[in-house]
């Protein structure tokens, strides 16, 4: 992926608003993407799963892959 604000990242920020760690997948980050999705399903149970969620958003969005 290019970079910051890549359309590659853009999508997997889009991804990760509609499923927590789905954005991470499509980047091919296996353990970040299952700990994104565990983490959220975990604390929706307690009301808490949002800031999960947009962790993931963001993790997804600013992510710079190794040059």
């Amino acid at each position: 992926m290019a970079g910051q604000g890549s359309t590659g990242n853009v999508i997997a920020a889009l991804a990760s608003f509609f499923i927590p760690g789905l954005g991470q997948l499509v980047q091919g980050r296996l353990l970040m993407a299952a700990l994104h999705f565990v983490l959220a399903a975990l604390l929706w149970l307690v009301w808490l799963g949002w800031i999960i969620h947009l962790w993931s958003i963001l993790d997804a969005a600013l992510f710079k892959g190794r040059a």
